[in-house]
């Protein structure tokens, strides 16, 4: 793949990714603006999700900072080409991470013994969140209005009738997002990583996958055929 492939692929993701955090938005009746070099929200975003998303690497904080709520706790910004300083605007880089692509012609993993279904109720959507926090006080971040979003779904993957992880797929113009995978037990990561792939293939036969990850996590998307395709960065106001 050539660099010019890459950074088009970069910014398809970028473009994706934002898509995505327009729809979590759009469940909490929060409204989103897309403009020619980012994505952003006026109102504070839902738990873990960014204010901005730049879909250019020629965005500057000007596209879009005036537009955001830095007053409230915990704005933040996804520089999705690692290009800005935000520095003088009060924030703080939070973590970096990378682009991941997997090409749709690289073959599907072998059939998985887990079993992947979609999460069609307000119930349903409940106990995987629970599972996808781990632990006490699960955030209010995914509500039942994302499941009747078209271009959304959330998928629990199960051994036998127990739920073992999950992921979101959130689909945009010519390809995929992968999003908020996760193993209940640590030791089914790369399990779940497979079948979250092989579900891909099956709804969206065709089609590439995009997503991000860091630390560990980029381990095991690398190990499972995606490549890295440029770092983003994570700025938090420092309020």
């Amino acid at each position: 793949m050539t660099s010019i492939e890459m950074t088009s692929i970069q910014a398809a993701a970028a473009r994706n990714n934002a898509d995505w955090c327009a729809s979590v938005c759009r469940s909490h009746g929060i409204a989103g603006t897309f403009g020619q070099t980012a994505w952003w929200s006026s109102r504070r975003t839902p738990p873990y999700y960014p204010d901005a998303v730049t879909l250019r690497h020629d965005a500057v904080p000007a596209d879009f900072l005036a537009e955001t709520d830095t007053t409230a706790p915990g704005c933040s910004i996804k520089d999705s080409f690692a290009t800005l300083d935000l520095t003088s605007s009060g924030f703080v880089e939070l973590f970096d991470a990378q682009w991941i692509h997997r090409p749709a012609e690289l073959p599907a993993p072998a059939t998985s013994a887990l079993r992947t279904e979609r999460v069609s109720t307000a119930a349903q959507l409940r106990d995987w969140q629970a599972a996808w926090h781990g632990g006490d006080g699960t955030p209010d971040v995914f509500r039942p209005a994302l499941l009747d979003d078209p271009a959304v779904m959330v998928l629990g993957v199960h051994d036998g009738e127990g739920l073992s992880g999950g992921v979101i797929l959130n689909r945009s113009t010519g390809l995929i997002g992968l999003s908020n995978l996760f193993a209940v037990n640590s030791s089914d990561v790369a399990a779940i990583w497979s079948s979250a792939i092989a579900a891909v293939a099956a709804h969206f036969p065709g089609l590439p996958l995009v997503g991000y990850e860091h630390g560990d996590d980029l381990a095991h998307a690398q190990a499972s055929g995606f490549d890295t395709l440029g770092t983003l960065r994570i700025w938090l106001h420092d309020s």
